[in-house]
């Protein structure tokens, strides 16, 4: 395992059903498996795949981790001079591995991921085929994945979320589609075209297909199951996804590349909307979680901490880039520095330890703030980040990308005041033309940090 063994089964049971799809290209489950079992012997025992997305693209991974192989999945856009490095730290060939395309042991590692660290260089982890099976089980149950979901994910293929999905699709024998590059328009045409009925995205991509739909009357009836992850989504996303797409059970979950699934919740069609405040669900099938502080004792209910879980998802471990603090292991359990709380089964997140804030002796998650701030009329989404301060160590300041005019930071601090304490309220505002955002569609707040003291045209301090 992880699904080789079952492309094996769906190209006996339904050769001629698509598998995957790429922009007007596909494989057929026959397909697939004939253009893999074509790959196999030429591939080595470690295998490098940097690919744009593509139809071809799964067969070269399908390849990569047959039988004893492991596959590094590399992100394309990365720089020629990163790409070298990763390619020199990764371990060489050093025996020989079998021909056919089937699973290998299902302890032995077949996936060496990334994930972004305080260095330039990305941290590099391995996952073994027994982690993955454990992960499509929980995720199939607890999303209701079916063999007749046509499922989008029109992000890249190499970023964890996406090749995970292709991943699990493959397991479960569910029809997979993604996109050359993203574009909306694009999308919205897979979607009213071929019959998705399963999204899975980030939430900056769930906004712009969901308000441009709306817009253009794209008919998203047909979509049942709308998986969103990466951040909290925030009220106005989740109101406008729900609006064009009325019949979608809305997911969103907490998770990381090295821990797989910890908790989520979904909303069913006809539900209430509730995307105030920071909870984020219940634990997934199989998952403890508890939280704890730096020194693995466990904190009473409601106490902010170190969100730990006991899981048989949990990656192998790092490769290199381990500081200490990337994935710890605590009293059996482990972190990657998330910081939330419990309160009864339900976790609420309040972000990353390193993102946090410290101004005057006060912790400040960007994330909480970034969600009271999305709640005040007039503001369609925002970012904070801690500036350097020589008085207070940092301070709070929050870019907003406006739904209307006429917002100032007075208009903002007010909309503040029952929300949060003063000293987690911004000290300066910024009116942004667009999100920093990383190539994954995720926030980047070291580029809003970057614009700031540039003072560049993409902003414009409020007053």
């Amino acid at each position: 395992m992880p699904f080789l063994n079952r492309i094996q089964m769906w190209a006996e049971l339904r050769p001629d059903e698509t598998a995957i799809a790429v922009g007007g290209r596909g494989f057929s489950w026959a397909e697939l498996r004939g253009a893999a079992e074509e790959l196999v012997p030429s591939t080595p025992e470690t295998y490098i795949l940097s690919e744009p997305n593509s139809a071809e693209f799964a067969a070269l991974y399908c390849a990569g981790i047959a039988k004893e192989r492991q596959i590094a999945v590399l992100d394309p856009a990365w720089t020629p001079q990163t790409r070298e490095e990763i390619i020199r730290m990764l371990p060489s060939a050093s025996r020989a591995v079998g021909t056919a395309l089937e699973d290998g042991d299902p302890d032995s590692a077949f996936l060496i991921g990334f994930t972004s660290g305080t260095t330039s260089t990305p941290k590099a982890f391995t996952r073994s085929r027994r982690s993955w099976q454990a992960s499509f089980e929980a995720s199939i149950a607890f999303f209701g994945l079916r063999p007749d979901d046509k499922t989008l994910a029109p992000g890249p293929l190499s970023a964890s979320l996406n090749l995970y999905a292709l991943s699990e699709c493959l397991y479960a024998g569910a029809e997979f589609h993604t996109l050359r590059h993203f574009d909306v328009g694009d999308a919205h045409a897979v979607i009213a075209h071929d019959g998705i009925t399963r999204l899975v995205v980030v939430p900056t991509m769930l906004r712009l297909l969901s308000e441009r739909g709306l817009m253009a009357s794209v008919d998203a009836s047909a979509i049942r199951t709308i998986i969103c992850a990466g951040s909290k989504l925030d009220a106005r996303t989740l109101e406008a996804a729900r609006r064009w797409a009325p019949n979608a059970t809305i997911f969103e979950y907490y998770g990381a590349a090295e821990l797989s699934f910890v908790s989520g919740r979904g909303l069913a069609a006809g539900e209430p909307l509730d995307a105030a405040g920071t909870a984020i669900g219940r634990p997934f099938p199989g998952v403890e979680v508890q939280i704890l502080d730096d020194h693995g004792s466990p904190l009473p209910e409601g106490t902010p901490g170190n969100i730990s879980v006991k899981s048989p998802m949990v990656c192998q471990g790092y490769l290199w880039g381990d500081d200490g603090k990337a994935l710890r292991c605590l009293d059996g359990r482990y972190t990657v520095g998330d910081q939330g709380y419990l309160l009864g089964a339900e976790l609420h997140i309040l972000g990353r330890s390193s993102d946090m804030i410290n101004t005057a002796g006060k912790n400040v998650y960007p994330h909480e703030v970034e969600l009271a701030l999305s709640s005040i009329p007039g503001v369609e989404t925002a970012v904070a980040i801690g500036m350097p301060d020589d008085l207070r160590g940092h301070r709070v300041v929050a870019g907003i990308v406006p739904s209307c005019g006429g917002l100032t930071a007075t208009v903002l601090s007010a909309g503040l005041e029952s929300l949060l304490t003063r000293d987690k309220r911004p000290i300066h505002y910024y009116s942004l033309n667009e999100l920093p955002l990383t190539d994954r569609g995720k926030v980047d707040r070291r580029t809003l940090l970057e614009w700031i003291k540039n003072n560049d045209s993409r902003l414009d301090r409020l007053r």
